[in-house]
């Protein structure tokens, strides 16, 4: 279950498709931990940043900008303006969150006898990923800086945990998912 979201989008007016006199607030976000999609509906009178970190667990005393989710969304459903932002917000979950993702790395497994959880992420193949399984046997990796030393082939760890995750978010008929709950 998700208690922080990152907000994508915030539209004080409403959605535009939306008929009638009143329209509701509405903020969309990206979850800290699980990376689910919300729609969320922000309480009156709040100022909502992009990019800004919100409370949206069960507690209701600690949330101070988030009325309720509204519900679960797609990433299709999201606006251009949560679309374009998604890259940024990623890549900060990603950064604030390396131990996770370097764990990623020291104990990903083979998902089939022919196929390795490493290469689903994108552009990365047979050869960096046996790097990658010949370096962690000498050591477990400490951070990206740390990969990226160890494998010459492998530059920027960061970026290519975050284009997965975009791309299990952008594409729901990805068949596996790393990072990203259903």
């Amino acid at each position: 279950m998700e208690d922080y979201a990152h907000i994508l989008d915030y539209l004080p007016q409403g959605l535009p498709t939306e008929r009638g006199f009143r329209k509701e607030p509405v903020a969309y976000a990206l979850g800290s931990t699980e990376f689910k999609l919300f729609e969320l509906v922000p309480k009156l009178n709040v100022i909502i940043n992009l990019g800004e970190v919100v409370y949206i667990g069960k507690d209701m005393d600690k949330r101070d900008k988030i009325m309720h989710v509204k519900r679960r969304v797609g990433y299709e459903e999201l606006t251009a303006g949560a679309q374009s932002e998604m890259p940024y917000v990623v890549m900060e979950i990603v950064k604030e969150n390396e131990d996770l993702f370097v764990k990623f790395f020291n104990e990903a497994e083979s998902i089939t006898t022919r196929y390795h959880v490493l290469e689903l992420l994108p552009g990365l193949g047979k050869k960096t990923m046996w790097a990658i399984l010949e370096e962690r046997k000498k050591g477990p990796f400490k951070s990206f800086a740390d990969i990226a030393a160890r494998i010459p082939t492998f530059k920027h760890p960061e970026k290519v945990v975050a284009k997965r995750i975009e791309l299990e978010l952008s594409d729901p008929s990805q068949k596996y998912r790393v990072f990203v709950s259903r």
